[in-house]
């Protein structure tokens, strides 16, 4: 009786230890900075209507993506929407082969966030390197992600 205790304990714990194995990790999409947050998030180009496409000058595709950049800041308990920033960055693949992000400023009433186009090939792991200032005398906030994409 204790073996077969013992073999079903073993079962359990091996059981559970591959289900951890098999859990997603969290994809983080912010990075806290003193009294300023970073939100980013990357999308493929497809998943935005072609009319706004338009407006943007976006080119939609299955192999483009647009990388999404918003500057917040908490103070006294109160956190802003999206401000106006200097956002600038890169993108590189497994085989370090880089892409300059090129930042299109968009405001809605009294949001600002920045998204910067760019291609990439089917499952693609990519690392963004985007430094991110609130004003020209400020210093940079330095936001690395890596994410892996796929085409719809």
């Amino acid at each position: 009786m204790r073996t077969l205790f013992f073999g079903i304990f073993l079962w359990v714990l091996s059981t559970s230890t591959f289900a951890q194995i098999d859990q997603t990790k969290e994809i983080i999409t912010s990075q806290k900075a003193g009294d300023y947050t970073v939100h980013f998030n990357v999308f493929n180009s497809t998943d935005i209507p072609a009319s706004v496409a338009d407006q943007f000058n976006l080119v939609r595709g299955k192999d483009r993506a647009l990388v999404n950049i918003s500057l917040v800041k908490t103070e006294n308990g109160n956190t802003s929407l999206g401000l106006p920033a200097i956002v600038s960055g890169t993108t590189r693949n497994l085989m370090q082969q880089k892409q300059d992000l090129k930042f299109i400023e968009v405001k809605e009433g009294d949001v600002t966030y920045y998204l910067a186009p760019f291609v990439f090939n089917n499952e693609d792991l990519l690392y963004f390197d985007i430094q991110v200032k609130a004003s020209e005398s400020s210093s940079s906030i330095l936001v690395q992600f890596n994410r892996t994409l796929y085409k719809d």
